[in-house]
């Protein structure tokens, strides 16, 4: 995980409008462990950013007028070595554009109504990447939006009988430590299945994971 010199954790913001990107500073700002390292008022501006100053963490307006958070997000996953953490905030949880964006890569999402408290919690909790962010709301826009490649199935990735059944944990988004204590396994177990889907499944975090897994079918959203 890459770390601003202070030890806090980095944040770049992207938002068109002003008094937003204002609003998140002054809430990330106010924490001792995060800090904003910068600001881009569009999706074009995002990918020189993030090279430049490494963030941790993204948060990405999905509605720009020029780039959007989608393209923006797929040109950071798609094209930077160790990608930062991406949430994109949106107005309405259910909107296309969201889906589209965790389909390209984003780790997660926040309304632009979320209380500040869980605004810094969402930020620390996809840092730590050991649970689904906000796992009713991607449950109810892949019941919306998801089934687009359920012919293939899981079959293909090669999962154990453990390592499916740890996946369909995650999706209900159960924590390593949830899941340690459902299983009856340790932590670190726990982390050796997680990892070995990831690896078969080819997603780079929980989120990407559990997208694939609603998309084929082999968990369905309820």
């Amino acid at each position: 995980m890459r770390r601003s010199t202070n030890g806090k954790t980095s944040v770049l913001l992207v938002d068109d409008e002003e008094l937003i990107r204002a609003g998140l500073r002054a809430i990330i700002d106010a924490e001792p462990d995060l800090t904003v390292v910068g600001e881009a008022g569009d999706g074009a501006e995002v990918l020189p950013l993030v090279r430049k100053l490494r963030p941790d963490v993204v948060l990405m307006d999905v509605r720009m007028p020029a780039v959007d958070g989608i393209q923006a997000s797929r040109h950071i996953v798609e094209t930077v070595e160790t990608p930062p953490k991406i949430l994109v905030v949106t107005t309405f949880e259910n909107d296309d554009y969201v889906y589209d964006a965790l389909r390209a890569g984003a780790n997660g999402f926040l309304l632009k109504r979320t209380r500040p408290e869980d605004i810094v919690r969402a930020i620390r909790m996809v840092v730590s990447g050991e649970s689904l962010l906000f796992p009713a709301a991607i449950r109810a826009l892949a019941a919306t939006h998801g089934g687009r490649d359920r012919s293939r199935g899981l079959a293909h990735a090669g999962l154990t009988e453990r390592e499916a059944e740890v996946l369909r944990l995650m999706a209900t988004g159960m924590s390593n430590v949830e899941i340690s204590a459902e299983l009856f396994v340790s932590v670190q177990t726990v982390k050796t299945h997680v990892g070995n889907v990831l690896a078969k499944l080819g997603a780079r975090d929980r989120t990407q994971a559990v997208i694939v897994a609603y998309e084929t079918g082999f968990v369905t959203p309820g």
